[in-house]
């Protein structure tokens, strides 16, 4: 891997069209292999977003901010939820006030599981990165989605 019009074996018509693949086809080479890292942990790389962005919080929060603030938007995450609460990595706790408003929250369990997430998580691809050529990559990134 290192060239898209090799590892592809395509030609492209400008280098736009190269550029727009190119993120394509690494957003999904990044996502096998973050399926296969989060295979150990019998967890999704969505399931692992729902719990990082618990830990964050430092409180229970409504279903519909979990859903706001996922990297990758998952029409099915209330079912990712259901199997978090299943393995008893996050809790549900329904408001007092407004029985249809349900908080989640990150068990004991679930900060146990990113502990040890933390501890095997290497990317050793994004390595291949300087710090400055990381910055220049997020800015053009942030950039495209403007």
């Amino acid at each position: 891997m290192g060239d898209i019009s090799k590892d592809i074996n395509s030609k492209f018509p400008n280098n736009r069209i190269k550029a727009f693949i190119n993120i394509k086809y690494t957003a999904n080479w990044v996502s096998s292999k973050e399926n296969e890292f989060f295979k150990q942990y019998s967890i999704s790389s969505q399931q692992f977003n729902i719990l990082r962005i618990l830990r964050g919080a430092k409180k229970a929060i409504k279903v519909q901010t979990i859903k706001d603030r996922m990297i990758e938007r998952a029409p099915n995450a209330t079912r990712l939820m259901d199997k978090l609460c299943e393995k008893d990595l996050i809790s549900r706790i329904r408001c007092e006030h407004d029985r249809r408003v349900v908080y989640i929250d990150i068990t004991k369990k679930g900060e146990s599981l990113l502990e040890e997430i933390d501890k095997n998580l290497h990317l050793d691809f994004i390595n291949n990165l300087t710090e400055e050529e990381a910055t220049q990559l997020s800015n053009l990134l942030d950039k495209i989605r403007q």
